[in-house]
């Protein structure tokens, strides 16, 4: 798992801090995502990969386990490290989606993606608008002011964004509903590297979109917060999918 915000803070060319063993599961991890390694291929023998990565074969063998526990590979005796099937792989692994980032666009893709953040946001918010905290509310105004005065700073306006999201999700007291959060990432990463152009009436939208989303939360409206969270959903949708 990587931390919650790294694909948005990836942005702007700020990277965490990197090891050998992570350096190897994004770049394999990312060709597979990609297409560059195809389902059911071959990778390439330990003594290749361990040349072209620069890494010892413990370090390779690390990541490979990791990517298998990921369900992207399954290594075998005699056969050889394979690409499993997209069915196989965990799509909720927050390393698993952001690596889609880097994908070619796929409409269906997306509109999966909207089905599933449709899915556990929306309950989600209404969940939050029962249970939510004064601190709570707090701290949803706080990060809404930090993505009101982001300025130019996509990373800045993303990962406050982010932030409101991942406390709609921890206040509705259900635990399995932040499993949102690295889909929520991803289509905001999409979202601001769309069109750039048009990329600051899409953050003032959003804010304003959000700023309906907590005062209907911090008064308990829990259809009214629904209601607003899924116009937010819409203006996500359409500035990902049209021309896509």
């Amino acid at each position: 798992m990587i931390e919650a915000g790294s694909l948005i803070r990836s942005l702007s060319g700020r990277h965490a801090a990197r090891n050998f063993h992570t350096f190897v599961i994004n770049e394999i991890g990312r060709a597979i995502v990609s297409g560059e390694f195809p389902v059911g291929s071959v990778l390439a023998s330990d003594a290749v990969m361990m040349e072209t990565y620069g890494v010892s074969r413990t370090v390779l063998r690390e990541a490979v386990k990791t990517l298998e526990a990921k369900g992207l590979v399954e290594a075998r005796p005699k056969v050889g490290t394979r690409v499993s099937h997209k069915s196989r792989w965990n799509f909720f692994d927050s390393q698993v989606l952001a690596w889609h980032f880097h994908a070619p666009p796929d409409r269906r893709f997306y509109e999966n993606l909207f089905e599933v953040r449709a899915a556990l946001e929306l309950p989600a918010v209404e969940g939050a608008a029962r249970h939510r905290t004064a601190e709570h509310v707090r701290l949803m105004k706080y990060w809404l002011h930090q993505a009101a005065t982001s300025g130019d700073s996509l990373e800045q306006f993303g990962l406050a964004c982010l932030e409101v999201h991942s406390l709609i999700a921890e206040s509705s007291q259900n635990t399995l509903l932040r499993a949102v959060v690295g889909v929520v990432e991803l289509l905001l990463a999409v979202a601001l590297t769309r069109r750039s152009d048009t990329v600051m009436a899409y953050c003032e939208a959003t804010v304003a979109g959000l700023e309906k989303v907590v005062l209907a939360i911090e008064t308990g409206k829990g259809e009214e917060a629904r209601n607003a969270l899924v116009t937010c959903l819409d203006l996500d949708h359409k500035r990902i999918l049209d021309g896509v």
